[in-house]
């Protein structure tokens, strides 16, 4: 586990220094995934209908519910390589 939390915590840093910033589907998955492996499944209530970013964010976390945290890491990680290699 130690393995794969320090690859996550790498990955969590190379998305920072990507050439070319990724779209906003990319940009929600990463965050869901980054949420669902450092904490879990969501809590708390979906955001209100005037925060859109709010409930994008929540909703795109939401559809990882269940997932296990080191599934989410993995997912992260090879995210974060996928977009590594579209930027080069």
């Amino acid at each position: 586990m130690s393995d794969l939390k320090a690859r996550f915590e790498q990955a969590a840093q190379q998305v920072q220094q990507l050439p070319k910033r990724p779209d906003n589907d990319a940009l929600l998955k990463l965050y869901a995934l980054y949420k669902q492996g450092t904490l879990g499944d969501v809590t708390g209530s979906r955001p209100g209908i005037l925060d859109m970013q709010g409930r994008m964010k929540y909703d795109s976390w939401v559809k990882l519910k269940g997932t296990s945290n080191e599934q989410a890491m993995n997912d992260y990680i090879a995210l974060v390589d996928q977009l590594k290699s579209v930027v080069k």
